[in-house]
């Protein structure tokens, strides 16, 4: 039996019922956060709990009660036993009447975890014509309002990628649909800067100061000539790309990727709360 936290307690999964009228259903009124876990730990909470308060009070709803989710963390690991894991906490507005307007119902937590296989070594991506806003309402929260990353990642599969790209409305490189992008240029990672849109990733956090990666406001067209490019996100860490569109990067990982991927395996079994 698959077992959830839901507002309060461990609840069988398949029969776990929230709302109808949930506002993270209706209009996707919420916000989340993805862990991986290994043997039953959650790798970086801290991190992650910082990152859901901060992209709750983008939204303006109620600051999580950070014990309560952990407390929904460690009962739903314990319950839900796995190698390895991807975690999954989900906070909403709650129940609302249909339409924009949030109701008077607390909020609603949900916590699950599923397995997770380890990401290959390498992969391929795609560029998409649509464009992150860098000045959006929700530009920098992890929210639920993800049809725009489904599209894309379908489009990614269709093209035998596991991921798809967005440049920001100046035409700039901004992120993946649920990664952080990195490129080599001779020698020296570089990554796009917050302004450009994207996501504060933690896993791209932690490569920069791991690894002194530079935060570079960066043309889309460097993915034509950059010497390495690699991917970093919570469930891939880090990982190399060896074709962009129809461009192929022989010797993926590069020299830079490889020695990143190195330094973060070593410092993220260290230390599992960084």
């Amino acid at each position: 039996m698959a077992l959830i936290w839901l507002n309060g307690e461990l609840r069988d999964a398949d029969s776990a019922r929230i709302s109808v009228f949930d506002h993270g259903l209706t209009v996707g009124d919420g916000v989340f956060e993805t862990l991986k876990t290994e043997r039953g730990r959650p790798f970086a909470m801290t991190r992650h709990l910082d990152r859901l308060a901060a992209s709750a009070a983008g939204l303006g709803l109620p600051e999580p009660d950070r014990d309560e989710v952990r407390r929904a963390a460690r009962a739903v690991l314990e319950a839900v036993p796995l190698e390895r894991g991807r975690l999954r906490i989900t906070y909403t507005s709650g129940s609302a009447p249909l339409g924009s307007d949030r109701g008077e119902d607390a909020p609603t937590l949900v916590v699950a975890h599923a397995e997770a296989k380890a990401p290959p070594e390498t992969t391929a991506v795609i560029t998409v014509p649509w464009t992150r806003n860098e000045r959006g309402a929700l530009t920098g929260l992890k929210t639920t309002s993800y049809a725009e990353n489904v599209l894309a990642l379908a489009r990614a599969r269709q093209q035998a990628a596991s991921e798809a790209l967005f440049g920001n409305n100046a035409g700039q490189l901004c992120e993946g649909t649920g990664t952080n992008v990195f490129v080599v240029l001779e020698g020296v990672a570089h990554t796009p800067p917050l302004s450009s849109g994207c996501l504060a990733g933690v896993t791209r956090a932690l490569v920069i100061e791991w690894l002194g990666a530079k935060e570079t406001e960066l043309p889309m067209d460097c993915l034509r000539w950059a010497d390495e490019v690699f991917l970093t996100s919570s469930t891939r860490d880090v990982q190399a790309v060896r074709r962009v569109d129809d461009r192929e990067l022989p010797g993926a990982p590069g020299p830079v990727t490889a020695e990143a991927l190195r330094v973060f395996r070593a410092r993220s079994a260290a230390d599992q709360d960084p």
